[in-house]
């Protein structure tokens, strides 16, 4: 299991809402059909609900990218999320994420110099103007 099928199974709208309906909780395939025909996936493909042999290909399709587990329960196959197929995602995901600390962490230390500022203008009963906060002259 890779990222990249993950991300390309999770192109589908279809198999998004699936997921979250697994992300629920355990589901044979029976339930997701009827949890898909009662509320239709947005933008547009199943909106009058879908067939029992679709979903099958479906979670197909998820089950090769390693984002959904299956195991028999009687006739019943009922499918789950698969975490290790998720943490695969989330770890592509997360290289991404380290991109905004930077940028945070500078709008933070600005944040707590302004507070400073306002502390320090207070207590000596004048604010500084912004060519002194450079410098640093009184």
């Amino acid at each position: 299991m890779s990222a990249d099928a993950a991300l390309d199974a999770l192109g589908d709208p279809v198999r998004r809402r699936i997921m979250e309906l697994l992300g629920e909780g355990d589901r044979p395939a029976g339930a997701i059909v009827l949890a898909l025909a009662e509320r239709p996936v947005s933008g547009g493909r199943a909106r009058g609900g879908i067939s029992q042999p679709a979903v099958s290909q479906h979670l197909k399709v998820l089950r090769e990218a390693g984002l959904v587990t299956v195991r028999a329960e009687g006739a019943k196959r009922v499918y789950g999320v698969d975490e290790t197929g998720l943490a695969a995602v989330q770890e592509w995901l997360a290289r991404f994420a380290d991109g905004f600390a930077g940028p945070l962490d500078a709008l933070a230390t600005e944040l707590a110099r302004g507070r400073r500022e306002r502390r320090i203008a207070g207590q000596t009963g004048r604010a500084q103007r912004p060519d002194e906060r450079r410098s640093g002259v009184a």
